[in-house]
């Protein structure tokens, strides 16, 4: 008998599901079939079950904050259980060491992380059996049971999971010392806040501050434009004054020296440029495009993206989302014309259908087995959903998906481009542009709503004219305006920033890497890395406009030059991981360089915090903030609510739990959570629930795509739901 760990309940659930099977607590039991001949168990991690473990395991002195003890180092790496987690760990390793258990199949995520999810929580357990691997890009029925069929060696991918240990214990110890570094040397400075810095954040975060510095030092300035309107016959375009290339004067003297010369004059057709342009369809979706697309479109937060793909990859209804990758092999390819006859029942896609080219399988712009890595580009499964079955943001970033598909099945769009240069009196020159669509192409699919057609400032619809043709100057007007400073990033463009980290960089070699390596960060990580400069106060996103703080200017400011800020350290860093997952490095050697560079990070730290200044930054600011906090921390533990259901101590308010005041004299655990299923439960509500009675209705719980109503009650120790009726969605 077979033990299955999948990553998370749900794909558990799914690995299940092409078999009979029973549900248990904490796993499922799948009977015996033509896959499973003596069956199998099915259970799951919870995301990550285990946590290195932190500086106080190795030694006690290291739990206090103080530079004499850094660099702290330990000699090897060890995981625990996270605590929240005990329950469903013990339900896997019970699984694990049971005699009927003869094999384990890894079918964590197809990916690094998932490798070492799974297998850290085996040999937690104490397990020693042997394992197979399951890898599959989709989770269809198909995908699935075909998977099960075609099972991996575990060697194929433990240099995987060597690649993922070593990047986890590498960026603990990063991250672990150079917070503890410039947190406390910035204490001695006066700002007592917490810094985490970090081998993938900080030099995000070094790139939002570059151009908030832009913005900040940009000065603008006035200038004026020349606009004429030119009529020919009848026919009436509009043209910028311009010389040298340049339309913008500034003076506006000048300027309406010009208008004036120009006004009611003649003018004729100096000379005219026609330009044939033809773009190809856009590459299928990997994650990043996918997250840049749905920022774009929707305003949807990197993160966001990551979470509703997921949701639909667990649905069996898109392949792995986590994909680097914007092409498929010809296996995929095969499937495509399937896949199409499936979307084409779709309402809002099927105006799309007949396609130009049924066929896509000789074409190496998609079909190149080459440029596929672990997974392929994210694209339908042949299980095509029923669209009211979906949630609108699932509907959103399902359509994007299938329509990236459609369109690759196009022609070409193609478009002339014109440029009329246009003469006052033999003196005045002017300049239009114009753009005509001669061939919609894939441009029919991907911007079939009208909205996200977009058209240059200048560009306009205009007439056919001949060269040396005579007309007149209609009109002209002075328009004056201002220089603008950079744009910030959206939260989408930051992710297309993270991934081309490279061009910042002056060695040609590293940007090499950083291209082949996905620049900072992986596909699976950016969004992450940008959801913790926000909760960390770095950054902020106000109208989808990411913007640098206070707090995340002045770490960057105490940085400077380290390595730390700038993208050098990343691209050497992940050459070397690449070459750990490809089995061509020792990981062992690539903790000695680490352990070296924390080193050299605090003592770089140490040398650079001599020469700190931080005039013009509002010191009292993180004065205040930090006061506050602690103000409001004290003022939460000191609120009371009511006798404890275990020792009768005082239950009270800790912030982000309600708990037992005894816990640190006697140890008694006793929690009530002040969030569940994404309700605050209010203190009126926990001391009813402390009084042995029921909470009032509370509305709007949230689990999954349900929302309900339901009292809450405590029985036997554990909050337990009383239902009072199903909400509307």
């Amino acid at each position: 008998m077979q033990i299955i760990i999948a990553e998370k309940p749900d794909q558990g659930l799914k690995l299940a599901s092409p078999f009979p099977y029973k549900r248990r607590d904490g796993y499922i039991e799948i009977l015996p079939n033509e896959v499973f001949i003596n069956g199998a168990y099915c259970t799951w991690a919870v995301g990550h079950l285990t946590e290195l473990c932190p500086p106080e395991f190795y030694k006690q002195d290291w739990k206090k904050w103080a530079l004499q003890t850094l660099p702290i180092i330990p000699e090897k790496f060890q995981y625990q259980v996270t605590k929240s987690k005990y329950k469903q760990f013990n339900i896997v390793k019970q699984l694990l060491n049971k005699n009927e258990v003869t094999g384990v199949i890894h079918a964590g995520d197809a990916g690094r992380e998932g490798e070492l999810i799974v297998r850290n929580i085996i040999q937690l357990s104490g397990a020693r059996k042997p394992m197979k691997r399951l890898w599959i890009s989709s989770l269809t029925n198909k995908s699935i049971v075909d998977g099960f069929k075609n099972l991996l060696d575990e060697t194929d991918t433990r240099a995987t999971y060597y690649e993922a240990y070593s990047r986890a214990c590498a960026d603990w110890l990063v991250g672990m010392n150079a917070s503890r570094a410039y947190t406390l040397l910035l204490q001695k400075k006066g700002i007592s806040d917490v810094f985490s810095l970090g081998r993938v954040q900080t030099p995000t975060l070094a790139l939002i501050v570059k151009r908030e510095k832009e913005i900040k030092s940009f000065t603008s300035k006035p200038f004026w434009e020349v606009i004429a309107t030119f009529n020919f016959d009848g026919k009436i375009y509009k043209g910028k004054w311009h010389k040298d290339g340049e339309t913008r004067l500034d003076e506006e003297g000048i300027a309406e020296k010009i208008r004036q010369f120009c006004e009611g004059k003649g003018a004729a057709v100096q000379s005219l440029e026609k330009e044939r342009k033809e773009y190809q369809p856009p590459l299928l979706f990997n994650l990043s495009a996918l997250q840049a697309t749905a920022n774009s479109l929707y305003k949807f937060s990197p993160q966001k993206t990551l979470e509703v793909a997921q949701k639909l990859y667990v649905k069996g209804i898109i392949s792995y989302p986590r994909s680097d990758s914007s092409h498929v092999t010809k296996e995929e390819a095969k499937m495509f014309p399937d896949i199409l006859q499936e979307l084409q029942q779709i309402d809002e896609l099927k105006t799309f259908f007949p396609l130009p080219h049924p066929s896509i399988m000789n074409n190496r712009r998609y079909v190149d087995e080459k440029k596929v890595s672990d997974h392929y580009a994210i694209i339908p499964t042949d299980q095509v959903p029923k669209m009211d079955k979906l949630s609108p943001d699932e509907q959103k970033i399902y359509t994007l998906i299938a329509k990236r598909l459609i369109a690759a099945h196009y022609d070409l769009a193609i478009f002339d481009y014109t440029t009329i240069y246009t003469i006052v009196e033999n003196r005045a020159t002017f300049i239009s542009k114009g753009k005509q669509q001669i061939q919609a192409g894939w441009r029919k699919v991907i911007y079939s709503d009208k909205k996200n057609q977009m058209r240059e400032e200048d560009e306009q619809d205009l007439p056919i004219v001949q060269e040396n043709k005579v007309g007149k100057v209609q009109d002209v007007n002075v328009k004056e305006g201002k220089t603008e400073p950079p744009k910030r990033y959206t939260e989408g463009q930051l992710i297309t920033l993270m991934k081309s980290a490279g061009k910042h960089l002056d060695d040609g070699d590293l940007v090499k890497v950083l291209k082949q390596t996905e620049g900072l960060g992986t596909e699976a990580t950016r969004a992450g890395i940008i959801k913790g400069l926000k909760d960390r106060k770095y950054i902020e996103v106000k109208k989808n406009q990411v913007s640098a703080t206070n707090k995340g200017i002045l770490l960057i400011d105490s940085i400077g030059n380290s390595l730390l800020s700038s993208a050098e350290m990343t691209a050497k860093w992940e050459q070397r991981l690449h070459e750990i997952g490809k089995g061509t490095a020792a990981p062992s050697d690539f903790m000695n360089q680490v352990k070296k560079l924390s080193l050299k990070i605090i003592e770089d730290a140490k040398q650079q915090s001599g020469s700190w200044n931080f005039t013009g930054f509002n010191l009292d600011e993180f004065k205040r903030q930090r006061k506050g906090k602690r103000a409001s921390k004290s003022r939460a533990t000191a609120t009371k609510i009511g006798p404890c259901k275990k020792c009768n101590g005082d239950v009270v308010d800790k912030g982000t739990f309600y708990g037992c005041s005894n816990y640190t004299a006697t140890k008694c655990d006793f929690t009530l959570s002040k969030k569940v299923l994404g309700k605050t439960i209010s203190q009126a509500n926990v001391k009813k629930l402390l009084k042995g009675e029921e909470t009032n209705i509370i509305k709007g719980f949230k689990k999954g795509e349900n929302i309900f109503d339901a009292k809450l009650a405590i029985v036997d120790d554990k909050l337990k739901f009383v239902y009072s009726g199903i909400g509307n969605e």
